[in-house]
């Protein structure tokens, strides 16, 4: 069976990383907005350690392969790709042209770190 390419490994850890931690970040004002802040705050650390025990080998992983720079920038594409949907269908956000625009530059973003080994 053939080996996965290690960006691809990266990709797939960062992407359900970033599911959770987006969770971890923005589902407490929608879900506990009634809630006190600290008890958001403990469910959303619960979430985050999903993230961190996806991120942390996702990042070692890609490390192998990847520079700092084109980890950061590949994270960057992702939050924005988990973002937009989580915006718009969970959270109910109205899509806004400023995704696009952010999307754009953060292609600029991917091109001018990926263009040079």
């Amino acid at each position: 069976m053939p080996q996965i390419p290690i960006i691809w490994q990266t990709a797939l850890l960062l992407t359900a990383s970033n599911v959770f931690m987006t969770f971890a970040w923005y589902a407490h004002l929608k879900n506990l907005s009634g809630r006190p802040w600290w008890i958001a705050a403990l469910i959303s650390w619960g979430i985050a350690l999903f993230e961190y025990l996806l991120q942390v080998p996702a990042n070692r992983i890609g490390y192998q392969a990847l520079s700092l720079g084109q980890l950061k920038i590949l994270q960057e594409v992702i939050t924005l790709t988990v973002f937009v949907p989580f915006a718009i269908y969970y959270m109910r956000q109205p899509f806004k042209l400023d995704y696009l625009w952010a999307a754009l530059c953060i292609l600029g973003a991917v091109y001018f770190i990926f263009r040079s080994p």
